[in-house]
């Protein structure tokens, strides 16, 4: 950590090292020491802001949601075709990965396989699902699909399947030369175009 960056609110530097540590190597094998460690502050201020480690994983997928949404957000502000819109999710992708530097995956895809169903962090998973699939559906309709429920679904698919290629990736390197998620956006944009709901080209 440099001397700037110890100088932040010990709360924000909390945050920030979970974040770091809690994707780069998992949340079960991240230890609140490794966390305490890298933000540089004593134990009884974490717990002075978290209740123990579990509320820091919360607070962690909460503060990640947060982020997400506001770079799609973003994204979604740029555009007004109402099929760019819809495909956006793969732009925001693009956009989060390289404005944070995340090249393992979805963190929450990776979340859901460490936390147990009644974990506080379990409401920021599924903030997460259903803002994809909301919002999806929501921008199918404006587009004009014929079905959004089943527009949403295959771009969801298309979507996870993508970051979850990127996990994958990122651990065997040189596995594909082609980015998984701009990939998927073009499969994503060729489905809606066979399936009738938007025009070729």
């Amino acid at each position: 950590m440099t001397p700037r960056s110890a100088t932040r609110p010990a709360r924000e530097r909390l945050l920030t090292a979970a974040g770091e540590l809690f994707y780069e190597s998992g949340i079960a094998a991240t230890g609140v020491d490794a966390v305490l460690a890298r933000a540089q502050v004593a134990p009884a201020t974490m717990y002075a802001h978290f209740a123990g480690k579990d509320g820091l994983v919360a607070a962690y997928l909460e503060q990640r949601h947060e982020l997400w949404r506001r770079v799609w957000d973003e994204v979604l502000a740029e555009r007004t075709d109402p099929v760019d819109r819809l495909l956006a999710v793969f732009d925001a992708a693009v956009r989060y990965r390289e404005r944070e530097g995340n090249r393992r995956g979805c963190g929450f895809l990776a979340a859901a396989t460490e936390l147990p169903a009644d974990h506080p962090g379990q409401p920021w998973l599924r903030a997460d699902s259903r803002l994809l699939t909301d919002r999806l559906r929501e921008l199918a309709v404006a587009a004009g699909v014929a079905d959004p429920d089943e527009a949403a679904t295959t771009l969801l698919l298309c979507y996870d399947g993508a970051l979850a290629r990127s996990a994958r990736e990122w651990t065997t390197p040189g596995l594909g030369a082609v980015d998984p998620v701009q990939r998927a956006r073009e499969l994503a944009a060729a489905w809606l175009a066979s399936r009738g709901h938007v025009p070729e080209g």
